[in-house]
């Protein structure tokens, strides 16, 4: 009995030990045996190139030169089906390598591989290729020579897709630096809003305050109305002129709790919102009518700060006169009298009523001129000013130059009966206009109501080849101009024919003629273009041979008997110089002469520093007060305030 079992037990064990040893050696025997498909991967792979070096792709089948015929019913089989999990985990390998490595060199040249455009990784192309080929379409295959063909076409397509793929990166990079800068902005100007952020509720708070001050239904609560005035007063006394959050005192948010329970109170009394806003809108419009009554009389009163004569610049014109009439007659001239007739020289035509300005003039074409020699300057005042003028220059003569000082009352040959505009100024229509109170107050251009255009002065630019007969080249100059550069480069340019060098100012629009003349006046409109350049008085040279040649001084009486009645424009010397030297104007280069020095705060310093000459044309002239204090300085180092007669009247920087 024991050895008819012992028989079935040995041959359950030989079983169970030899089966499996079997069974994987038959498995084993499956890798070993060279299969033709594995070896055809092994044997003919193409090749790709990566960074320089020729790497096996070995997952191309090897084709043979002959056609590939069908493949028969049976697909898949053992061995293909582990050679293509090995094919996978070898691309798999292959791609994660070249990931890696894309990383790090930002782009990937492709330049030797087989990859297609549609798919950025070209091993994946090549396995989704060979997937195809295995499963049979029923198409032929393309033999070897065709295959090499068909790399070099993709491999120049895979550049293609490299360089897109650069620029993609490129631009997302050049929008993330956008995006970050529109971010940084962004936080700076929430900086810059939440900086005063309780200021601007506070002024809130008061305006919410004032406006149930004003509500018939909060004024019939007394306690209501005693709490919030309170409160309006502690909240002003902690506003006080704070602009930022900063400068507001430490218990700011103690007053603004306060303040806000006591506005929901009145919230709660007065919850018409139709009433509300009509107490605002009352209040925005009483704003804005303070508004323009505030900057009517701003405006007004510089026109009067700039008409008005200061203490120091009415001491100091007396002062010199005194000192003048004190002289012998023998020391009341000047040197060089030769000179003020020579045409090879450069002359100068300044005229003007105001000594230290003047002073300032000839001082900085002096320092600036190569040879101070040839210049010649022609002063000419009125007789008020004309002792203390003359008086300055005879003790402070401008070095090696010349200098003459006229009287505009020496001029007989300037009367009424030859110059309009000496009859126009002395008519009582004009009069009426300057001192009628009524009057002046319904002018709404304040500009034309200085004092300056009643005077002859103002008008004598028009008459220079009367004033200089023997003269062939006059620059006119400003008493408002300083003089940066030398100017006897000027004298030398060919005008060509035209008989005033001029610096246009069309480029703003107020700037052209429509500006200064009254197109709706047919006179006007048939004669002109309206659009045509302005240009600006100030530094002009002017070419006396052609102003006698063409007769400008008729041509300039002429507008001015047309404008009697004042219809073709208001008054002043620029609308009638545009007229009078319409199409005789020779456009000068810019940097000649920059203007606005004394209107326009925003002038640009790299524009002021390259000018020849700076204008402080307007209200704000340097010699005041009200001048802007950024361009003083540019006129203040002509004046010596250590001066003994600037000290006695005490001018002062």
């Amino acid at each position: 009995m024991k050895t008819k079992l012992r028989k079935p037990v040995l041959f359950l064990l030989l079983v169970t030990v030899f089966a499996p040893i079997v069974l994987y050696t038959d498995t084993l025997g499956l890798y070993s045996t060279p299969s033709s498909s594995r070896n055809e991967f092994m044997e003919d792979g193409s090749t790709f190139t990566f960074a320089g070096e020729v790497r096996p792709l070995n997952v191309l089948p090897q084709e043979s030169s002959t056609t590939l015929k069908e493949p028969l019913g049976v697909v898949y089989s053992e061995n293909s089906i582990e050679a293509s999990s090995n094919k996978s985990e070898e691309s798999t390998r292959i791609t994660r390598q070249l990931t890696e490595e894309s990383t790090e060199d930002k782009t990937t040249n492709l330049s030797g591989s087989s990859g297609g455009s549609k798919d950025e990784n070209p091993i994946r192309q090549v396995i989704s290729t060979v997937h195809e080929d295995e499963v049979g379409t029923g198409k032929e295959k393309s033999n070897k020579p065709q295959l090499h063909e068909n790399t070099e076409i993709e491999n120049r397509q895979d550049d293609v897709t490299s360089e897109n793929v650069s620029e993609k990166k490129e631009l997302k990079r050049i929008k993330h630096s956008s995006r970050t800068r529109e971010e940084v902005k962004s936080r700076q100007n929430e900086r810059a809003v939440l900086s005063d952020a309780r200021v601007r509720q506070l002024k809130d708070q008061l305006i919410q305050g004032r406006v149930y001050l004003s509500l018939s239904a909060t004024r019939n609560n007394p306690h209501f109305i005693r709490d919030l005035r309170l409160r309006i007063k502690e909240v002003q006394r902690v506003l006080g002129e704070a602009t930022k959050d900063s400068e507001l005192p430490r218990n700011a948010n103690e007053k603004m709790k306060a303040m806000e329970q006591t506005l929901l109170k009145g919230k709660q009394i007065q919850d018409d919102c139709a009433a509300v806003v009509k107490k605002l809108r009352a209040m925005l419009h009483l704003a804005e009518e303070q508004l323009r009554a505030h900057k009517k009389q701003a405006l007004f009163l510089t026109h009067l700060t700039a008409k008005t004569v200061p203490k120091g610049l009415h001491c100091f014109p007396l002062r010199l006169s005194s000192e003048y009439f004190m002289l012998n007659s023998s020391q009341r001239d000047f040197s060089n009298k030769e000179n003020l007739e020579n045409p090879k020289l450069y002359h100068y035509a300044l005229f003007s009523d105001n000594v230290l300005a003047a002073a300032v003039v000839v001082n900085s074409t002096i320092t600036h001129a190569k040879d101070p020699s040839k210049h010649v300057f022609h002063v000419v005042t009125d007789r008020l000013n004309y002792a203390a003028m003359k008086m300055w220059f005879l003790a402070n003569p401008p070095g090696k130059a010349t200098i003459q000082v006229q009287n505009v009352e020496e001029f007989t040959w300037l009367n009424s009966s030859y110059s309009p505009v000496l009859k126009q100024l002395s008519s009582r229509s004009m009069i009426d206009y300057y001192f009628k109170g009524k009057r002046a107050e319904s002018d709404s251009n304040l500009k034309y109501r200085n004092p300056k255009y009643l005077s002859i002065m103002n008008h004598l630019r028009f008459y220079l080849p009367e004033i200089f007969p023997k003269l062939d080249k006059v620059l006119f100059l400003d008493d408002d101009i300083v003089v940066q550069k030398d100017l006897s480069g000027i004298f030398s340019l060919n005008l060509k024919g035209k008989v005033i060098g001029v610096v246009e100012t069309c480029g703003e629009t107020f700037h052209r003629f429509d500006r200064y003349l009254n197109f709706s006046n047919p006179i006007i409109s048939k004669n002109f273009d309206p659009r045509a350049c302005g240009w600006a008085f100030g530094m002009n040279i002017f070419d006396l041979d052609e102003w006698r040649k063409q007769n400008i001084t008729e041509v300039y009486h002429k507008w001015q008997n047309l404008n009697e009645d004042r219809l073709l424009w208001k008054l002043g010397t620029l609308p009638p110089g545009l007229i009078t030297f319409s199409n005789r104007t020779y456009a000068l280069d810019k940097s000649w002469h920059v203007l606005g020095l004394g209107y326009n705060p925003n002038v640009p310093l790299k524009d002021i520093e390259r000018a020849a000459v700076i204008h402080y044309n307007g209200n704000l002239k340097p010699w005041l007060e009200i001048g802007l204090p950024k361009f003083r300085n540019y006129w203040a180092k002509f004046v010596d305030y250590d001066h003994q007669y600037l000290r006695e009247c005490n001018i002062t920087p």
